[in-house]
């Protein structure tokens, strides 16, 4: 559990502004935070790693302290076990992306947690590029690796696929999922993407002038309505996974999530990134891979 309470006051664009924050994470929990520019999002993220110090606040992880302003505890980022992602790459551009990894490892630190994210991210053909020769997808995907590097407890993602086209930005969310559930992760991600926050997160918050509001998300979903009287859903496929005695595909369409019983035919011929089509009657869905 992550216990974070957080004052800081700021100069938005609008003038000025506090950012006032009360908020609980669970262990392995995946967060996505919303909102306006200017409400204080990457603030919240900086102070929860160690970039910036609050005027007064707290942060307890698990049971250790990382800030108590009131007790004058302020761990560095160093210390924090946080993995940072941001929009720019921020990768050494004299280096290849093995020793762009391997700069990320502590003292004394194993070198076989480099081959394991080089293995989760599919870097293998990469290693003696250096960052110039890589696209920009690529180079989100060696940042996010070394992020990795020290396994921290906390990964923050600020936006880092917004620069990126959408069929980009699908696989690279992919691969962030896969980290996410590899590495045990408690994962705070700021994304104005609906889909994005819809795929990827376990519950969304929405900042709004410095303090948590209710997100506002779309909640509708548009179905096609087939002549014979079933609906014709199209989709992605997020996760499959055994459901009691059988089998479910969880399907993303348009801003929510479908689960859809499966069988084992549909977990062998289907992964996570397919598109598929959903049809749905009174009693019954099937799967149609597209």
């Amino acid at each position: 559990m992550i216990q974070t309470s957080l004052r800081k006051a700021l100069h938005a664009a609008t003038g000025p502004m506090t950012l006032d924050i009360q908020l609980d994470i669970l262990t392995g929990e995946f967060l996505a935070i919303t909102g306006a520019s200017g409400s204080g999002k990457t603030t919240l993220l900086r102070l929860m790693a160690g970039l910036e110090k609050p005027e007064e606040g707290r942060i307890l992880v698990d049971d250790t302290v990382w800030l108590d302003s009131a007790r004058g505890i302020q761990l560095p980022i160093q210390e924090r076990k946080v993995g940072l992602v941001f929009q720019e790459y921020a990768l050494f551009p004299n280096m290849t992306v093995r020793e762009n990894l391997e700069y990320g490892l502590g003292k004394g630190q194993s070198k076989v947690i480099i081959d394991e994210l080089i293995g989760i991210t599919e870097l293998e053909q990469l290693l003696g590029r250096y960052p110039a020769k890589l696209s920009g997808g690529q180079q989100q995907r060696v940042a996010l690796a070394r992020a990795l590097v020290r396994r921290p407890k906390l990964l923050l993602l600020d936006e880092p696929l917004s620069a990126l086209d959408n069929r980009m930005r699908e696989r690279l969310q992919n691969y962030i999922l896969k980290v996410h559930q590899a590495f045990s992760l408690t994962t705070l991600l700021v994304s104005h993407d609906h889909r994005e926050i819809f795929k990827l997160a376990d519950r969304v918050i929405s900042l709004r002038q410095g303090k948590i509001s209710q997100p506002d998300l779309p909640e509708t979903v548009r179905y096609a309505n087939v002549s014979d009287g079933t609906f014709r859903l199209s989709g992605e496929v997020l996760q499959l996974e055994e459901a009691g005695s059988g089998f479910s595909v969880s399907v993303l369409i348009g801003t929510n999530v479908l689960r859809v019983p499966a069988t084992m035919e549909d977990l062998r011929r289907l992964q996570p990134g397919d598109r598929v089509e959903v049809l749905v009657d009174a009693q019954h869905a099937m799967l149609i891979k597209a």
